[in-house]
């Protein structure tokens, strides 16, 4: 064979094989490579977190209850108390005095009850004695009587005997009288007495309101007062002195704002995950006890009932997880987070939430059918389209791999996944990114797999 024939044959290879390359590369350059994924049966949990601070559940500001100087403070800051025990005293030198004037009249008015109680056993004995008299005066009437009938005495004597029983008589109904009297002076006396007992009563509790008590088991969390300071009681609409806070450690709460957005999924009993910034590793365990009704504002926590301004912002609302242990680590006031639990669904079919996009169902099937065909032109319309939730699973066609929009229904939404009710199965791939190709992928375009992670780029242009 001369060298022109191995030549020619020679040329006429590499321009075989330039056209290949050049197929194989242009036929690549129209794929789009996607990220993909695939629906799974897994355990789905939705949360929703919100940022509070600890609070005892209960807690109580101990207020002055009398007016005057504090003489003492029996506890600080930190301290745990025990129902009862004395946290502080005021001056009680005008209390006392009053305790002890009340108490020597009720003494001189049990002394008076006392003289009543004889001058009335005096007036009984008294009548025991008219009641003597009487029947010796009666007797000695009815002897003169008899005698007089029978005209054996004057009748002057006669007279006299019926005068001394008359008198007999009527000394008789005196001290009857005398005795219900000193028996009346004895029960109002008695009466003075527990009159002044009662009016103790209220002396004593104005002496025992200068001593302030630890009303239930707790810490002691402020104390805003010190030792010589003049403390007032609250009137009408004006605060008093508070001397100490007290909270009951022994049930501790996460009082925490969440989201408009997200309250609506926050119900009674959901469990919750509770950090502390103070705490960081530990984890406690809760359960919603309460959810707020009311809006706050983000920026005031002022209520929106309250507020008096129109301006629409951002609103949170309240909601309270009650720790199911408590931590002497614990408290009130620390920052906390609390994540909580408002679905868990198990062993349900998921995909990833990057997955779902939006179409106009209608031009998405028109793709995908007419694909390879001479587009139509569009109709000018001024309806607005109607968007489908759905993704992109992918299809094989004719050794292609293509792309094609199914709806897809969504239930419960977790942290990374969603769960789908409808329109797919287990196994069926999907498109799961990236966002720049969601945004433009359409029904029957081709496309290559590429589960590569996308390199992390720095924009520089601003240094």
């Amino acid at each position: 064979m001369s060298l022109k024939k191995i030549l020619l044959i020679v040329l006429v290879v590499l321009v075989l094989a330039g056209i290949v390359s050049g197929t194989i590369y242009f036929s690549r350059a129209s794929v789009t490579p996607v990220a993909t994924g695939k629906a799974v049966r897994s355990d789905l949990i939705a949360t929703i977190s919100g940022t509070g601070q600890i609070k005892p559940k209960t807690y109580v500001n101990v207020g002055a209850t009398s007016f005057g100087r504090i003489t003492h403070l029996y506890v600080k800051e930190g301290d745990h108390v025990k129902a009862g025990t004395v946290l502080a005293t005021v001056e009680s030198v005008q209390p006392e005095a009053t305790v002890a004037a009340q108490q020597a009249t009720i003494a001189a008015s049990k002394t008076d009850v006392t003289s009543y109680v004889a001058a009335e056993k005096t007036a009984v004995a008294n009548v025991a004695q008219a009641k003597a008299d009487l029947e010796q005066k009666t007797l000695d009437f009815g002897r003169s009587k008899q005698l007089y009938e029978d005209k054996l005495i004057a009748k002057q004597d006669y007279d006299a005997k019926k005068a001394a029983y008359d008198m007999a008589v009527a000394t008789l109904a005196q001290r009857q009288a005398a005795v219900a009297q000193a028996q009346a002076q004895t029960d109002s006396q008695r009466g003075h007495v527990d009159q002044a007992v009662a009016s103790q009563r209220a002396n004593y509790d104005a002496l025992d309101k200068t001593v302030s008590r630890a009303p239930f088991d707790g810490l002691v969390t402020n104390i805003p007062v010190r030792e010589g300071e003049t403390v007032v009681l609250g009137i009408q609409n004006a605060e008093g002195s508070t001397l100490m806070t007290l909270a009951d450690m022994s049930n501790i709460t996460a009082e925490v704002k969440v989201d408009e957005t997200d309250i609506v999924n926050v119900a009674l009993g959901q469990p919750a995950d509770v950090t502390v910034d103070a705490l960081p590793g530990k984890i406690f365990k809760g359960h919603v006890t309460e959810v707020g009704d009311q809006a706050l504002l983000r920026t005031t926590g002022v209520a929106t009932s309250q507020s008096t301004t129109g301006t629409e912002e951002a609103k949170d609302f309240k909601v309270v997880v009650t720790l199911d242990q408590t931590s002497d680590d614990l408290r009130p006031g620390l920052s906390c987070n609390a994540r909580i639990t408002t679905s868990n669904k198990p062993d349900t079919l998921t995909i990833p939430i990057q997955a779902l996009v939006q179409r106009e169902l209608s031009s998405e099937t028109a793709l995908f059918k007419n694909h390879g065909k001479t587009p139509t032109t569009a109709v000018s319309t001024t309806v607005k389209p109607t968007l489908t939730q759905g993704v992109y699973i992918l299809t094989t066609e004719k050794k292609t791999l293509r792309v094609n929009f199914v709806p897809v229904t969504t239930g419960v939404t977790g942290s990374t996944d969603i769960e789908v009710l409808s329109g797919l199965k287990v196994g069926d791939e999907i498109v799961t990114g990236r966002y720049k190709v969601l945004r433009t992928l359409k029904s029957g375009i081709a496309v290559k797999r590429d589960n590569s992670v996308e390199p992390i780029t720095t924009d520089d242009s601003s240094s």
